[in-house]
């Protein structure tokens, strides 16, 4: 009976909550965890649309609002994870009790059959019940553990859950009320209405066949802040891209940029100036400030495409074209002009039309034009990883033979074809963004490099070398010569003397215009400042290639940032040269570029705005970049200048200047201003003239720059070299006892922008297939601006260069 005493007789024993409970308890804990849940899910969707409503005006904001998502991504992920914990043991706990029922069921059989058997040996039976018994209390054991799990009741409890719930909301609450009062936001950018005028029939250039594109007084900017307007256009962070995420079937917009000819990039015009098919009402993208001065002009298109869902030939619209009409689209294909949509950030290009030329005898010439476009799109997850738009297997719509009284009936379709790609981000491919329509990014040229590093080693070393050579002869003579003269009178010292050491009491002779040549150093500081900004914001990639219009943007941005650094070295140099003027010239200091800068950007826009080009700003731009040289550049310079004032200490010069002014022995031909100018422009014009060519096709063509790694090290080369050769020509000009020095330490380097400038010259004939007034008026006059801008930056070089050797030679010349 051994047995049936453990079964029926034994005591109970104390036990934890029945699974009925246990079960009970997840139940209303999975309940709290799906509140949890759904609230982080809400949370996470608010930050994502905070991210996305900064994402292009406040860099900061957007980057702070992706932080909180991730760590709230973190906290769903590991409700999650409890979540499912929660449900197994649940579900282990219901097949437990089940077994235990089944045991129990058993119990209940094996008693049947005792009371039918009992002529059965009593032991056989016994051990049978034991048998049942031990099954029994390992259930029950696992019912048990399952429903008090080790460690369950410390890392989840249901008040704690409860209390960090209410935390959530109260963080909510928080911040909501923290943003009481901000400003809303403001209303985006308008674009003018696109005229319904068409390009005339006439002959000329392509510029001239255009029609003006109007810009009403409707165009609203965003004024206000201006730095973060300006901050629109430049890169974003490489890690945080700004790519839209889509689900499948959500619609996808495609804008419609600009067209213009292929030869002349900063030519272009508004798509739906040609006769295209276009919506009844046009309804413009916002754009920012550097997608405005890129000449983009986005609007929205009738093509309809959704995510992930092919089309296949489409209609897009009919059109009865006039003989006029037809005209107009023949001589923009005749132009080789090319259109630009933009998906996604992604912009896409493709010609109008085709054009045959063939045969001398007999001549053939075709016309034809794309009425149907192929779209390719590759997306990985969620995300669009490249576009580009194809005609491969199409047929172009001819238009020759078509008579002036007659119209053309075109109907425009369209594909849609999405693939998967394994690329997770944009600048992972390999291949170019526009599908190869533009030249491939340059390679590194080392042929360039290899001879800047030449030219760099053969100046410094002559520098080094062969003048401090010199330098310690004439020294170690002019020491030798006041010892051994102490004792006799001076003025027999100077008639025995020569060389620069006998203009020691003219060589700190304060210069003419001094108020000049103070601007002109605090401008090229600032210019120095800027290039080097730029180039070391390219190299940390803030600059998004998908963005466009981020360099101008930057570059706005910096130039009135840098502004204190001109009124500094401006107010500071002049105040130490025993200036008095200082207010007078800080306002030469200010007007020194942006002057001529003004008057060259007037012409170019007026041209531009006269042949209707996307490139002419609108007044309300205009007045935008005013307010922002008013409230911005201009008191930063003030600002500049009142602190380079008042921390300017005397002029430390080394040797004491007489009152009467020393003749100026005549000059041999070859240390004149001219040849110094000559030598001092062309050796830094060869050190990066290979270098400059790819600049200028990138500036002024097709390709596209991404050696700023190499642009910085040939910058670099540029300033190290102009300040070598400034010392070497410097030096032979004070021997020849010429101390008039400051203004030609300016000009000899300085006039590398007159080389540039007539580099320029040689491109636009020889290497560019530019043409037409509009290109050939905005190329001169902004080459002219570079030109300025180098010859400012490489004088400022030239000039401190020469003043700190200058210091240096008369510093360690043994004088009365």
């Amino acid at each position: 009976m051994s047995g049936l005493g453990r079964l029926f007789g034994r005591e109970k024993k104390e036990r934890g909550p029945t699974p009925e409970e246990a079960i009970q308890k997840l139940k209303e804990t999975e309940k709290i965890l799906i509140r949890k849940q759904e609230f982080l899910e809400q949370k996470i969707e608010q930050e994502l649309q905070t991210a996305k409503k900064h994402g292009t005006k406040n860099k900061r904001a957007a980057l702070q609002a992706l932080r909180r998502k991730k760590r709230l991504e973190q906290q769903l992920a590991q409700t999650d994870g409890t979540l499912s914990t929660l449900e197994f043991q649940r579900e282990a706990i219901e097949n437990a009790t089940t077994n235990a029922e089944v045991l129990r069921t058993m119990e209940l059989a094996a008693q049947g059959m005792k009371k039918a058997y009992q002529d059965m040996d009593i032991d056989k039976v016994d051990e049978l019940m034991a048998d049942i018994t031990e099954q029994q209390e390992v259930a029950q054991q696992i019912s048990d553990a399952i429903s008090r799990p080790m460690g369950f009741g410390d890392d989840v409890d249901e008040d704690e859950l409860l209390e960090e719930l209410e935390e959530l909301e109260q963080e909510e609450l928080a911040q909501e009320l923290l943003h009481v009062g901000d400003k809303e936001e403001e209303p985006p950018v308008t674009l003018p209405s696109v005229p319904s005028t068409h390009l005339p029939a006439g002959p000329g250039s392509a510029a001239l066949r255009m029609t003006v594109l109007g810009h009403p007084v409707s165009w609203r900017c965003r004024w206000l802040p201006v730095l973060l307007l300006l901050l629109l256009g430049t890169g974003r962070d490489p890690v945080v891209e700004g790519v839209t995420h889509y689900k499948a079937g959500d619609p996808v917009i495609l804008y419609v940029n600009k067209v213009g000819p292929y030869h002349n990039p900063q030519e272009t015009y508004h798509y739906y100036q040609l006769p295209v098919c276009c919506p009844e009402k046009i309804r413009h993208k916002s754009l920012s400030l550097g997608e405005v001065l890129d000449g983009d002009r986005m609007a929205e298109s009738l093509y309809e495409i959704r995510f992930r869902e092919n089309v296949e030939k489409r209609i897009l619209c009919h059109m009865q074209l006039s003989s006029a009409q037809v005209e107009q689209l023949r001589q923009a294909i005749e132009e080789l002009y090319y259109f630009e949509f933009v998906v996604d950030d992604l912009p896409i290009r493709g010609f109008v039309g085709y054009m045959e030329e063939s045969g001398f005898l007999p001549h053939s010439h075709k016309i034809g034009l794309w009425t149907h476009l192929d779209f390719h799109l590759e997306f990985h997850g969620d995300r669009i990883i490249f576009a580009n738009v194809s005609v491969r297997d199409v047929k172009p719509h001819s238009l020759d033979g078509l008579r002036p009284d007659e119209f053309l009936g075109l109907t425009h379709t369209y594909s849609v074809r999405w693939s998967e790609t394994s690329v997770e981000r944009r600048s992972d491919r390999r291949r170019g963004d526009d599908g190869g329509f533009f030249p491939r990014t340059l390679e590194i040229h080392w042929l360039s490099i290899i001879n800047s590093m030449v030219l760099v080693f053969l100046l410094v070393g002559f520098v080094a070398v062969i003048l401090m050579r010199v330098l310690r002869n004439d020294l170690a003579r002019y020491n030798l010569d006041e010892e051994t003269t102490s004792g006799g009178s001076g003025d027999d010292f100077d008639q025995g003397d020569n060389g620069w050491k006998i203009i020691h009491t003219d060589v700190f002779r304060f210069p003419p215009y001094r108020g000049l040549l103070c601007a002109v150093l605090g401008v090229g500081a600032q210019f120095l400042a800027l290039g080097t900004g730029i180039i070391v914001m390219a190299l940390l990639g803030m600059f998004n290639v998908h963005r466009h219009g981020a360099i101008n943007s930057a570059a706005i941005l910096l130039y009135a940032l840098t502004c204190c650094i001109s009124g500094y070295v401006s107010s500071h140099f002049y105040r130490q040269i025993g200036g008095e003027r200082w207010v007078w010239n800080i306002i030469l200091t200010t007007s020194l570029f942006s002057v001529p800068f003004f008057l060259t950007w007037s012409v170019v826009n007026s041209v531009h705005w006269a042949n209707g080009s996307t490139q002419a700003l609108p007044a309300t731009t205009i007045l935008l970049l005013l307010t922002v040289w008013l409230l911005v550049g201009f008191p930063l310079t003030v600002i500049g200048g009142i602190f380079g004032k008042n921390n300017a200490s005397p002029f430390d010069a080394p040797c004491r200047t007489k009152n009467i002014a020393r003749e100026i022995p005549p000059q041999p031909w070859y240390k004149s201003t001219l040849v110094h100018m000559t030598v001092g422009g062309f050796l830094p014009f060869s050190a990066i003239s290979v270098e400059l060519y790819y600049i200028f096709a990138t500036v002024w063509g097709r390709e596209q720059y991404t050696l700023y790694g190499i642009l910085f090290f040939v910058f670099a080369i540029l300033l190290s070299v102009g300040a070598c050769i400034s010392i070497a020509l410097t030096y032979f000009q004070l021997s020849g006892e010429d101390y008039r020095w400051w203004w030609r330490s300016v000009l000899s380097v300085g006039s590398t922008g007159l080389f540039i400038f007539f580099y320029s010259v040689f491109y636009y004939a020889r290497r560019s297939n530019m043409s037409g007034v509009v290109q050939t008026v905005e190329f001169f006059g902004y080459s002219l601006l570079t030109g300025y801008v180098f010859f400012l930056m490489l004088g400022t070089i030239s000039f401190f260069s020469s003043l700190k050797f200058i210091r240096y030679i008369y510093v360690n010349l043994k004088m009365d």
